[in-house]
């Protein structure tokens, strides 16, 4: 009987939330907009009409909304695939191919929602309908949405819409109060430019091996690969590794002998944790005493660092909980922006945003197809979503501290999102490409280890990357030789 009531409160507590949704939806609607009418919608990230996660985080309030509208997911990918029924080295197809190809095809789907890096090619594909139109047709809001969505999705479509996302992931720099406290030092603020990040951190390193604290790290979790985590640096400053056509390596310049150089000399400074060694044994105890062992900020060995928003509420629960860890003390903790470059100002941070979604340019249904865009990226969904600990709904207005804590919320969305490379086509043609990258990994090493300058790891990444890149032209379909590391003698 327990059982049955808890359910049932449940779903009176679930109607009453999304009644003012519906109400909302049908006022001054026309007698012909009740008529019974089918909404197809599609995604290049394998959910089929059977996808109760799907449903639940994007349809149903929207058909409880909507009585008269049925909702109909067609799948772009084989259930063979998406259940485990292909055979072994059966290839799947490629997603956003699959993808065009349904949207162009007898059954198009009227709403299309993609990743952010296939963006730019389903607009260049002219696939998607332009939005703004109707934006402007019904006056929908779109100032309240974050400049991390708003100005993101500008960026890929040439400064115009052509799809909406109503959540976010965002990332910013935190920092420890105490230890800035401590060391007579002005805590970070927003805007701040790199350098004048890495000059703080500088004031802050202090002691040696496991008592050591770090100023600045561009994670906050231990063992970090410094080639990985600089990426967040050079993004802003477009630095490519390779030319659009993905055959030619573009890293023998003075701009990344610049980069390569400055982040060897901070790391000789200490402004880092220090390298991985693989070959040294962990000192530090991964139990029950110190559970967030694995990660330098809470292990209080780090000032400042890189953090994504939903790792923020491990922090919340671990400062609510610190009685229960003998080897964790409670952190007095904010947040600033991500700090840019003078000639990128204000551009930063690892931002991508969830639930895009557009309207096919082949649309059987584009009414509704924008009824349901407007709905979901609406003032009334964002604030039912907002209460997500993961997440971050794109209305600003809703977007505010939980559990009763006061920090700086604002630095996760008063950024803009670096300018979008159009080089999906290039991993997704040449999935070996990745290799090319660890190449540079190892060459950036050996900088780093004093072995080689930075110039000459460039020259070298340059060589070695230009021959893999030939490789793959040549012979797509043959596996990758690796390429050793190779180190100047002497």
């Amino acid at each position: 009987m327990k059982m049955i009531t808890r359910k049932m409160l449940a779903t009176t507590l679930t109607l009453a939330m999304v009644a003012p949704l519906a109400v909302a939806c049908t006022k001054g609607e026309k007698a012909d907009d009740q008529k019974e009418r089918v909404l197809k919608i599609a995604t290049s990230m394998g959910f089929g009409g059977d996808d109760e996660y799907f449903r639940q985080q994007f349809t149903e309030i929207f058909e409880f909304a909507n009585p008269n509208i049925k909702i109909e997911i067609i799948p772009t990918m084989d259930e063979k695939f998406r259940y485990g029924g292909a055979q072994p080295g059966e290839k799947m197809p490629d997603p956003i191919e699959k993808l065009k190809e349904v949207m162009q095809g007898d059954n198009p789907p009227d709403v299309v929602m993609v990743g952010y890096e296939q963006l730019p090619d389903m607009i260049e594909s002219n696939l998607l309908t332009q939005l703004d139109p109707r934006i402007t047709k019904d006056k929908f809001d779109t100032t309240g949405i974050v400049p991390a969505v708003i100005d993101g999705i500008k960026n890929a479509g040439g400064g115009k819409l052509y799809a909406l996302a109503p959540t976010f992931s965002s990332s910013a720099l935190i920092y420890n109060k105490k230890m800035f406290t401590d060391a007579g030092t002005d805590f970070p603020k927003d805007g701040m430019t790199w350098d004048e990040v890495f000059d703080l951190s500088k004031r802050l390193v202090k002691g040696e091996g496991e008592n050591r604290i770090n100023g600045f790290s561009f994670s906050t979790q231990s063992q970090g690969d410094l080639f990985y985590g600089m990426q967040m640096y050079t993004a802003p400053l477009q630095l490519k590794m390779f030319d659009d056509a993905g055959e030619k390596m573009t890293v023998d310049t003075d701009q990344w002998e610049k980069v390569w150089a400055k982040m060897a000399q901070l790391q000789k400074d200490n402004v880092f944790p220090e390298l991985f060694d693989p070959q040294k044994p962990m000192n530090r105890k991964f139990d029950q005493e110190n559970p967030f062992a694995y990660d330098d900020f809470m292990s209080s060995r780090l000032a400042m660092g890189i953090i994504n928003y939903g790792q923020i509420q491990q922090i919340i629960n671990a400062n609510k909980n610190a009685a229960n860890y003998k080897g964790f003390k409670p952190i007095d903790w904010d947040v600033v922006t991500i700090p840019s470059h003078p000639e990128a100002k204000g551009v930063g941070g690892s931002i991508y945003m969830n639930g895009i979604m557009g309207i096919n340019a082949k649309a059987q249904n584009p009414d509704d197809a924008w009824k349901f865009i407007k709905f979901i990226n609406g003032d009334d969904w964002a604030k039912l979503k907002s209460h997500s600990s993961y997440n971050l709904v794109a209305r600003s207005k809703y977007l505010k501290p939980k559990d009763g804590l006061d920090f700086h919320m604002e630095a996760f969305y008063n950024v803009v999102p670096v300018p979008m490379e159009n080089n999906f086509k290039i991993y997704r043609d040449k999935p070996n490409i990745f290799q090319v990258q660890e190449i540079g990994r190892l060459q950036f090493a050996n900088v780093l280890k004093g072995k080689m300058t930075a110039r000459e790891a460039l020259k070298l990444w340059q060589t070695q990357g230009d021959a893999m890149l030939k490789q793959m032209k040549d012979n797509p379909n043959t596996p990758m030789k690796p390429m050793m590391e190779a180190v100047p003698a002497g």
